[in-house]
């Protein structure tokens, strides 16, 4: 199997109810604990604790998928205030991060924006910053606009925009009045060609000029890749125009490349890891495994030993 087949094969296996059910069932197996940090925010602590030790920075995220229900998404969010609380109460250099569909989004627009004022209310009282995952396009622009509505009302709140969505230089654009802290990716959905660049160059290439674009609008740009050409380029930029370390940082995901996370940390630049934990840890996982091969053989091999 090639690799774009065996990552269509994962991104389809990450959208299956029965097999996301199976997995909240039997646990972090498989592998899976290398990339999720425990099933409670008591593992998640400690977890965070090892990494701020390290000197890395931190984004924590509740996992959780397919909530289609009130009850679901009120519990969601009341997962989002404990982990505030822990932050606060462990004092661990720490934000959270959280994806609007698990606070009600495809249930109904009263419902998200309770949850996400419930949770930036604890965020704000905690001084704790909240970054808004982006999720599939379908629910690209439905995101972007209760973002901006939450931030006239916050300033503890920011997003994420993808490099693969040929929308994604617009939105940069629309954006820079907000003054936003955002989070830039390459994005890890199977989207089409008539909305997203089909071609890895391409995408990388816009990434290249998201980056640039947001920075040289002064706004706070968090680089979120593995991919040391990216990084690279990242720092040039930086110093051909004299930003400072202070309005940006790089993001990269729990368990992939943490030697090169804390390489970046010593070189002086804010490395901030993303730790995801929860029970609904299956369709996250089947995303890791979609993006590298390298991590099907370690997964692979940690259950053959």
């Amino acid at each position: 199997m090639n690799g774009t087949s065996s990552a269509q094969l994962f991104l389809f296996l990450s959208k299956n109810k029965l097999l996301t059910k199976l997995a909240k069932k039997y646990g972090l197996r498989f592998g899976a604990s290398r990339f999720v940090a425990g099933e409670t925010i008591e593992q998640a602590v400690e977890v965070i604790k090892q990494l701020n030790k390290k000197g890395l920075a931190v984004t924590v995220d509740y996992l959780g998928e397919f909530v289609d229900n009130e009850q679901e998404a009120n519990d969601m969010a009341n997962h989002c205030i404990e982990a505030i609380e822990a932050i606060h109460r462990e004092k661990l250099h720490s934000q959270l991060s959280l994806k609007m569909t698990s606070m009600g989004l495809d249930i109904s627009e009263e419902l998200v924006m309770r949850n996400m004022r419930r949770v930036l209310d604890a965020a704000k009282r905690h001084d704790v910053f909240v970054t808004i995952d982006m999720e599939d396009y379908s629910r690209c622009q439905k995101t972007l606009d209760i973002f901006k509505r939450l931030k006239t009302e916050y300033d503890n709140v920011g997003t994420v925009l993808q490099a693969y969505l040929y929308r994604t230089v617009s939105d940069i654009e629309d954006l820079k009045d907000y003054h936003p802290n955002l989070r830039l990716v390459k994005g890890a959905y199977k989207e089409s060609q008539e909305v997203a660049f089909p071609d890895k160059k391409d995408v990388d290439k816009n990434f290249k000029k998201i980056i640039k674009m947001h920075l040289l609008n002064g706004n706070y740009t968090a680089v979120a890749t593995h991919d040391d050409a990216i990084i690279e380029y990242t720092k040039k930029l930086v110093k051909e125009y004299n930003i400072p370390n202070s309005q940006f940082e790089f993001q990269m995901l729990y368990g992939i490349r943490p030697e090169r996370q804390e390489q970046l940390a010593r070189e002086g630049y804010t490395m901030r890891v993303y730790v995801p934990y929860g029970t609904d840890w299956y369709g996250y996982f089947m995303r890791r495994l979609a993006e590298r091969p390298a991590n099907v053989a370690f997964v692979l091999k940690g259950i053959f030993s």
